[in-house]
């Protein structure tokens, strides 16, 4: 098989396996290290430590996988059919809004399977070869990478757009040292929109791709494991894990498709779960509610955490502001002075 064979071959495969699209690109990033520079001195990546650990790796794909020749880009949907919108849950201060990528099976565990699997099949026709799959899991600039292969290109808000389908898809990379045929990057169509950086609550969007992690609502409930600063809390209203504004915004995802795949379909009601039914639970309901979720990542403590400050911005007059009162003095002392510093900060802002 020729190399144009192959790679028509391997984006069949691909499709076979539910990733949406597959592009190829070589392994130059050095056009995306003097931004990274910049970002890491303005200190825009708080305390993700490993950032400046890995530095230019991420950037040099033949380092982080000697051998490594080209590099095939993946998308794959995961906007899920959920039972009610995002607009609606976002709309009810006593509903927690779970980022739509988190509401089902953790994407990293379902794409690299995936993925090895392509690898696989692809060994079958051209015999052993030498490859590394990767799904935001290593030091590895995806968002570059789908630039180059043409997956999509960089919004303002940070993100891979595509004209198809919006940004509502996960990313991965399949390292390979098989050369076969390159495909083009896209032009960038955001034009002169600004939606995503106007919408953000918290002003996270500094510059044109350019996100300070620090004011980030993602980076605040899933990263960080300091306080959240008090100045910021406000802002993040009923947002308990990660934050969809810049893209709800969009108007390339009114052309996103929903996922078929029922691995990234709502579970446990986290499509508009009650706030205070999810701070009651306890640390072994939390693992057991969490299983296989991407969620679970940041623990009981921290997912506490996040709450107490979405419960925090229930308005006073609220119908379930005495029951939220009620719950979060009684939880007091459970989970560490941590959380129990976000209690009480939403319990002065409970009772006004």
């Amino acid at each position: 098989m020729d190399p144009l064979e192959l790679k028509s071959a391997i984006r069949e495969w691909a499709r076979d396996l539910g990733f949406t699209d597959l592009r190829v690109c070589d392994t130059d990033l050095s056009d995306y290290e003097a931004g990274f520079l910049s970002w890491l001195e303005a200190g825009h990546q708080g305390s993700m430590s490993y950032m400046d650990r890995h530095g230019l790796l991420r950037f040099r794909p033949q380092e982080l996988v000697p051998g490594t020749r080209r590099v095939l880009m993946v998308s794959r949907d995961y906007l899920p059919p959920e039972s009610t919108g995002p607009s609606e849950v976002l709309g009810d201060p006593a509903k927690g809004y779970v980022s739509r990528y988190a509401l089902g099976r953790d994407y990293h565990k379902v794409v690299r399977k995936n993925l090895q699997h392509l690898a696989k099949r692809i060994s079958e026709a051209t015999g052993p070869f030498t490859y590394r799959a990767f799904c935001d899991s290593a030091p590895v600039y995806e968002t570059g990478l789908a630039e180059r292969s043409g997956l999509g290109w960089k919004g303002r808000h940070s993100l891979v757009l595509n004209r198809s389908g919006g940004s509502w898809f996960f990313l991965g990379a399949l390292f390979v040292d098989i050369e076969l045929p390159v495909d083009e990057p896209v032009t960038p169509h955001c034009g002169s929109c600004t939606a995503c950086i106007d919408v953000c609550p918290t002003g996270a969007i500094v510059a044109d791709g350019v996100v300070d992690a620090r004011r980030c609502i993602s980076y605040l409930t899933i990263e960080a494991d300091e306080d959240i600063p008090e100045e910021l809390r406000p802002a993040m209203g009923n947002r308990i894990y990660g934050c969809d504004d810049c893209q709800l915004v969009c108007p390339w995802n009114r052309f996103a498709r929903k996922t078929g795949e029922t691995d990234f379909h709502a579970r446990h009601g986290l499509d508009a779960p009650d706030l205070l039914e999810l701070f009651a639970w306890d640390e072994e309901t939390f693992l057991s509610k969490t299983e296989g979720s991407a969620i679970r990542r940041i623990g009981w403590r921290r997912w506490r955490r996040n709450l107490a400050v979405a419960i925090g911005n229930i308005p006073p007059d609220h119908r379930r502001a005495g029951s939220a009162v009620a719950l979060l003095d009684a939880s007091l002392g459970e989970a560490g002075e941590q959380v129990d510093r976000h209690i009480r900060w939403a319990l002065t802002r409970l009772r006004g």
